[in-house]
C-alpha cells in the first residue's frame, strides 16, 4: 500500500513509523530485527531504510603514494526493504539519493524495488562528501531532489531513460520528499526553501517527511507556510530524541537545528548519562502528544539505533 494511503485510511488517526539505518558492512540482518521486533507492538505501517552514499578513503602505496578507493560502508538497503516487508508485513520505504547515483543507476534500482514490490520511495539529493565543500553530482546525476522526482515521476508514466525502451511499463512509485522546518542549510531564507519545495511537490511529490525539530512551534509555522504556498501533500514531522550531552553540539552542527533554551539547559542540568535520558525521553513524549493532539497525519521517529528509547517514548504516546 502506498504511504499516502495509509493516512487516508486512518481518517485523522495518527500514525507512528520509524527510520532505520543499515547496518554496518559485515554485520547481518539480525540487528535490524534485533532494532524493530520491540517496535512492532505499535502497529507501524512503514518503515525507512536510510541510503549511504559511497565514501573515500586513501590506501598507502609501497612506492609512497596513495591510492584513491571508493567504499560503501552501509550498504544493502533494497536488501534491508525486502527482508522487512517478508518479516513484519508492513511497507518498507528505502531513501535514493542523487549523490553517488548515475540516472542509469537510479533507473535500475527503481526497476529492482518495482519487481520486488516495494511502491515507496523517499527521494533526496543527499549530503555533500565528507571533503567536499558542497554537493557534487555524480557524472550523468541528479544535481537536486526535484530532478529525481521527476524521473520517478516519468517511469510511472512509462518513460525510461533507455531510449530503447518502447512502451514501457509503467510504474506506480509514491514518492517522498523532505521538507525542513528550520530551512535547509543552503537556501538564503524560508520563503526560498517553502518555493523549492513547492517546486518537488508540483513535480509529483506525494508527501513530505520532516528534518528533525525540538520546537514543535517551527513545525507548525513550517506547515502553515506551505499550505500558504499551495503545498496540501501530508506533512509527516520527524522526531529525535537528545539523550547525550555531545548531541546538543553534534546535531546543530550536522542537521542545521536549534534546540530550545529549556531543553539545553534541563540536559546540562542532569546529573548523569542515565538523568540526561530521561529528560530527552520526556522532552520528546511532550512533542509526539501535542503534535498527535493537533491531528497530525503521523509522526516519524529517527531511530539512529536507539530503539529502546524510542520504545520508551511510543509507550506513553501510541
Amino acid at each position: 500500500m502506498k504511504v499516502t494511503e495509509y493516512f487516508e485510511k486512518a481518517k485523522g488517526k495518527t500514525l507512528i513509523s520509524f527510520e532505520i539505518l543499515p547496518p554496518l558492512k559485515g554485520s547481518t540482518i539480525q540487528e535490524i530485527f534485533d532494532s524493530l521486533d520491540p517496535l512492532m507492538e505499535f502497529k507501524p505501517p512503514f518503515v525507512d531504510v536510510t541510503y549511504h552514499r559511497e565514501e573515500f578513503v586513501y590506501k598507502s602505496m609501497k612506492d609512497g603514494y596513495f591510492e584513491k578507493t571508493a567504499i560503501r560502508k552501509r550498504p544493502g538497503t533494497i536488501g534491508i526493504c525486502t527482508a522487512i516487508s517478508q518479516r513484519y508485513g508492513v511497507d518498507a520505504v528505502p531513501h535514493l539519493l542523487c549523490g553517488g547515483f548515475s540516472k542509469e543507476e537510479t533507473e535500475n534500482a527503481l526497476i529492482d524495488l518495482n519487481f520486488l514490490g516495494i511502491h515507496n520511495v523517499l527521494a533526496l539529493r543527499g549530503d555533500a562528501r565528507a571533503f567536499e565543500s558542497k554537493f557534487v553530482p555524480e557524472e550523468k546525476g541528479h544535481k537536486y531532489a526535484i530532478e529525481l522526482v521527476k524521473q520517478i515521476v516519468e517511469m510511472n508514466n512509462g518513460v525510461y531513460q533507455d531510449e530503447h525502451v518502447v512502451n514501457g511499463a509503467n510504474t506506480d512509485f509514491c514518492i517522498g520528499v523532505a521538507g525542513y522546518p528550520e530551512k535547509h542549510f543552503e537556501s538564503p531564507n524560508m520563503d526560498a526553501d517553502i518555493i523549492n519545495l513547492k517546486k518537488k511537490v508540483d513535480a509529483g511529490a506525494n508527501y513530505i517527511v520532516t528534518q528533525l525539530f525540538f520546537d514543535n512551534k517551527k513545525y507548525f509555522s513550517f506547515v502553515d507556510k506551505c499550505r500558504a504556498a499551495g503545498i496540501d501533500v501530508p506533512i509527516i514531522p520527524g522526531l529525535k530524541p537528545v539523550t547525550k550531552k555531545y548531541q546538543l553540539n553534534s546535531i546543530p552542527r550536522k542537521f542545521y537545528v536549534n534546540f530550545p533554551e529549556e531543553l539545553v539547559k534541563a540536559i546540562l542540568k542532569a546529573k548523569n548519562a542515565e538523568a540526561r535520558i530521561q529528560v530527552g525521553i520526556e522532552w520528546a513524549v511532550m512533542q509526539s502528544k501535542e503534535l498527535k493532539a493537533a491531528g497530525v497525519p503521523g509522526i516519524h521517529f529517527y531511530t539512529m539505533g536507539d530503539s529502546p528509547i524510542i520504545q520508551a517514548i511510543a509507550e506513553q504516546v501510541f
